[in-house]
């Protein structure tokens, strides 16, 4: 007996009538009428059928969007509606294109023609959150709320505004290096007149000044164990001074350049040194030794810091890394490549596991022991020379002499201005060289290029009425 073989293509077209009435159509297909097509007419129908399930099933969780940006876009439709269409400067289109284009705009008339069915249109998707279903809005909803995570800002804390409290004339060069004894009753400061002088931080006043070097001092440490200051110097040298004769008592030879900064270990007898030579140096304090030469980087060491736990040492350089160090092993641990230009300042903050690094008109936040980055502290489009950080503030010193003030946890910039250079020297010499919190965090101390350290305080007077926090969250997201 001979078996009659269905035909294909009304097999086909069948299977696809049920595959559209199980996954694309809401309403179910065998209700409507069937009506004789031509091929043509069955093959557009066809690709309809199949970009409007493609649609429903790629775009049903982003049918709505967040309340606020769908004002925006409603604001923004208004306006160009207002305004003139452009003319000639439309891209061009390919036949592939044009044929998508129109199945799009074939699904969207058909959605229009039909009073009371249900289409499976991305134009009829987007309908208003008053005419849709509960269930319909739960994606949406989720979204919403993903979104709102996402785009969380933490509210910045109210901080008074810092005032100038005293400027201090003494020295006869650009003061590049500052160091707060540990007890908070004096500090030093290294300039480039080839000079150290000790002041008293209460009244202001010069106790000392100590000559040594023969070029400018560009880094100063005083040590919290010893009665030891250190100083480094363009002139490649690195000296220990006794505070008790206040005579140099140890010379660390071994750099082949100026060394621009140096940082003592807290807990270790370990100095560790970098400069122009492009390394970072680690010295045992009393045999003078050279330990370790961290190398790695191809610019010169621009700054450098020390804390107890590893990573122990982090270096800056002007090659625009920074580069975490493990001080046993003497070698690099991960770098930082964020920077586009050369990074000048390091700052730690004093309690958390967190640290800051500035270069041109970029200052970013850093999180230990990877290196995580954790945003950036936007605003301050200047070179920046120095940073300093307390608990809660983190200051910016630029190199036209623009001070920014920002606040730790939240990167928002509370207080922005200009230093004011000396009477009697050059508007180009209100350049911020070099800055220092004292021990208690209530007193910044900044030296400067017009030879003066200026002394900077919170104004007491001030309160969140006087002066209130101008803070808006932003949409923008922080980038690298």
């Amino acid at each position: 007996m001979e078996v009659v073989q269905p035909d294909l293509n009304n097999l086909i077209r069948e299977n696809a009538r049920r595959t559209k009435s199980l996954f694309a159509d809401p309403s179910g297909g065998s209700a409507r009428k069937r009506v004789k097509l031509t091929d043509d007419a069955i093959e557009s129908k066809r690709e309809k059928d199949a970009l409007s399930i493609r649609l429903r099933t790629e775009y049903q969780d982003v049918i709505e969007l967040p309340p606020a940006l769908a004002q925006k876009q409603a604001s923004a439709m208004s306006a160009r509606k207002k305004g003139k269409r452009p003319a000639t400067n439309e891209p061009t289109t390919t036949p592939e294109d044009q044929k998508t284009q129109k199945l799009i705009e074939g699904i969207a008339e058909s959605s229009t023609s039909k009073a009371n069915g249900h289409s499976n249109a991305l134009v009829h998707l987007r309908k208003p959150p008053s005419m849709s279903q509960a269930s319909d809005n739960k994606p949406s909803q989720a979204l919403s709320v993903a979104r709102a995570q996402a785009a969380h800002q933490v509210k910045p804390d109210w901080h008074p505004p810092w005032k100038l409290m005293r400027v201090i004339s003494g020295h006869l060069g650009w003061v590049r290096a500052l160091a707060v004894e540990p007890h908070n009753q004096w500090f030093a400061s290294g300039a480039g007149d080839r000079t150290i002088k000790i002041w008293d931080l209460a009244t202001g006043n010069l106790r000392l000044t100590l000559t040594g070097h023969i070029s400018t001092v560009r880094g100063l440490a005083v040590s919290p164990r010893h009665p030891y200051l250190f100083s480094c110097g363009e002139d490649k040298m690195v000296k220990c001074w006794d505070l008790e004769t206040n005579k140099v008592i140890r010379h660390y030879h071994g750099h082949l350049s100026g060394v621009y900064t140096l940082s003592l270990h807290p807990t270790l007898d370990v100095l560790v040194t970098g400069g122009r030579d492009g390394v970072a140096r680690v010295w045992d304090m009393r045999t003078r030794s050279n330990i370790h030469v961290l190398s790695g980087h191809k610019g010169t060491v621009a700054d450098l810091k020390c804390q107890e736990s590893d990573p122990q040492v982090i270096t800056a350089s002007l090659d625009s890394t920074v580069r975490l160090w493990d001080l046993a092993a003497g070698k690099t641990m991960g770098v930082l490549t964020h920077h586009k230009k050369g990074v000048r300042a390091l700052a730690l903050h004093p309690s958390e596991f967190t640290f800051a690094t500035g270069s041109t008109g970029s200052i970013k936040q850093w999180k230990y022991p990877e290196g995580a980055f954790m945003g950036n502290f936007d605003g301050h489009n200047a070179i920046i020379n120095s940073l300093a950080a307390n608990e809660d503030v983190l200051f910016s010193g630029g190199d036209n002499g623009s001070m920014s003030f920002w606040d730790w946890k939240s990167g928002h910039r509370f207080q922005s201005l200009d230093s004011i250079a000396q009477p009697g020297s050059l508007d180009a010499e209100a350049g911020i060289m070099s800055s220092t919190f004292d021990r208690t965090g209530m007193r910044l101390i900044v030296g400067e290029a017009d030879k003066t350290i200026k002394i900077w305080k919170p104004d007491e007077k001030a309160t969140p009425e006087t002066h209130p926090l101008e803070w808006k969250p932003t949409l923008g997201r922080q980038k690298y």
